[in-house]
């Protein structure tokens, strides 16, 4: 049975939220830089509406983990922790690397998919995904690193993400034969609910107290200076 879901992402400069119920998908989603706090409850409010149930009624809430702005993730982590506090629901953390990949499965029929989110500092979050019983799955581990660091090769693969363009020359150069999917930028709620399906079913849940965002430089080993070994 398909659970009933809430997701909700601001890991990036999109903001969006996404009602699975009874088979059907609701969501809603906007661009909006540095406006996520004042939208991103509206929004929630506004596909339970549409839906005509409330925020009790549901099982899990998916949220979108990281990586994106330190700033976007926290936001979202924290709106959600205080959904599913006071509706006493537990969670679900989703990349926001395989949401993108999941999207471009579901447009585009990719079957193998190269994430990337500008990072700044440049730098990327990268993720390379592969099908596997129709979901986009992590080949490897995530990364935050350099274009010119990463192993390129000749590839099939689809890309997606705005690191692609804003180091598309680089990339492409690393990465020769791929496809960039312009129209797949930004991960969406909607996106993040193939992924929370399955994890709900296998019980990776989290409770809300418990939930946490995943940055990537946090897990940066920094080169010790000497005599600081």
């Amino acid at each position: 049975m398909t659970a009933k879901l809430l997701a909700l992402d601001t890991s990036t400069e999109n903001c969006s939220v996404a009602l699975q119920w009874n088979g059907e998908v609701i969501s809603k989603q906007e661009y909006s830089p540095r406006h996520h706090t004042q939208k991103i409850l509206p929004f929630v409010e506004e596909v339970l509406a549409e839906a005509s149930v409330s925020l009790t009624q549901v099982d899990a809430i998916a949220f979108g983990r990281g990586p994106g702005s330190f700033t976007g993730v926290r936001i979202g982590v924290a709106t959600a922790q205080g959904l599913a506090f006071g509706a006493d629901k537990p969670m679900v953390a989703v990349s926001t690397l395989q949401a993108m990949a999941q999207q471009a499965y579901a447009s585009h029929n990719a079957e193998h998919c190269l994430a990337a989110i500008d990072a700044r500092m440049g730098e990327v979050y990268w993720g390379e995904y592969q099908l596997e019983e129709g979901l986009m799955r992590l080949v490897e581990q995530e990364l935050v690193i350099k274009p010119d660091l990463l192993d390129g090769k000749d590839s099939s693969s689809v890309a997606v993400g705005t690191g692609w363009q804003t180091y598309k020359e680089l990339l492409s150069g690393q990465f020769s034969g791929v496809r960039v999917l312009d129209s797949v930028l930004y991960p969406t709620a909607r996106d993040m609910l193939s992924y929370a399906q399955y994890a709900f079913e296998r019980g990776d849940i989290v409770a809300a107290e418990n939930a946490e965002p995943v940055y990537l430089r946090d897990k940066v080993t920094w080169k010790k200076l000497p005599g600081r070994e």
